[in-house]
């Protein structure tokens, strides 16, 4: 997504009305799809004109790897049952009515979700939320779509996925071989589960 794409999208909010006491953007995609970096982009173009417009990442509702573990689910990681959905959800209710919210955030270098680390303000009178599976037509996140004043999905071909996922394992350290049988074997997998139950969307870029 170029800067006239985040400039058009950001068109489109500016002229929106929360249903609530926030408005509430989901940029919504599959792994690797650009949806951090277009959230962080769209927020900063939303600050240039003056919204007090902030970044919620969907990550820190990662379930923790011990309780991943006693579930057997530590190679699916990523996957929609792999997080805390309910309290996702719940979070963003929170996020649209109330004044202030605290939302944990995820610290990839440590793998692990951190509690009480955004807090969400007064000031903040728009939210722009990442995430894998903010439009995934699943119980119980398909309960998320009521919640969004606008929502957009990142369309990706999956070759150009799984060579941005092998690039992101090798930088954490995999071998080659590792990087790409982590993309393939989870990640992609996760991709095209997105893909093929993505609920209504205002914009698919």
């Amino acid at each position: 997504m170029d800067q006239d794409d985040i400039k058009s999208l950001a068109d489109r909010i500016g002229g929106l009305q929360p249903a609530g006491r926030r408005l509430l953007v989901a940029i919504a995609g599959p792994p690797a799809s650009g949806k951090s970096r277009t959230a962080r982009e769209l927020v900063e173009e939303l600050q240039r004109r003056g919204g007090r417009a902030v970044e919620v990442p969907m990550d820190g509702f990662h379930l923790d790897n011990r309780l991943l573990d006693a579930r057997g689910l530590r190679a699916r990681k990523g996957a929609p049952e792999t997080f805390d959905a309910a309290g996702f959800v719940h979070a963003m209710r929170r996020l649209g009515s109330e004044e202030e919210v605290i939302l944990p955030t995820f610290d990839r270098s440590r793998d692990l979700s951190v509690a009480g680390a955004i807090a969400i303000t007064p000031k903040h009178d728009i939210a722009v939320v990442e995430g894998n599976y903010l439009c995934f037509d699943e119980p119980p996140w398909r309960e998320l779509a009521e919640l969004w004043d606008f929502s957009c999905y990142l369309e990706v071909p999956d070759e150009v996925l799984l060579e941005r996922l092998v690039k992101r394992w090798l930088g954490h350290g995999h071998t080659p071989e590792a990087a790409e049988a982590r993309a393939r074997g989870n990640d992609l997998a996760n991709a095209q589960r997105i893909a093929a139950a993505v609920g209504a969307v205002d914009l698919r870029m």
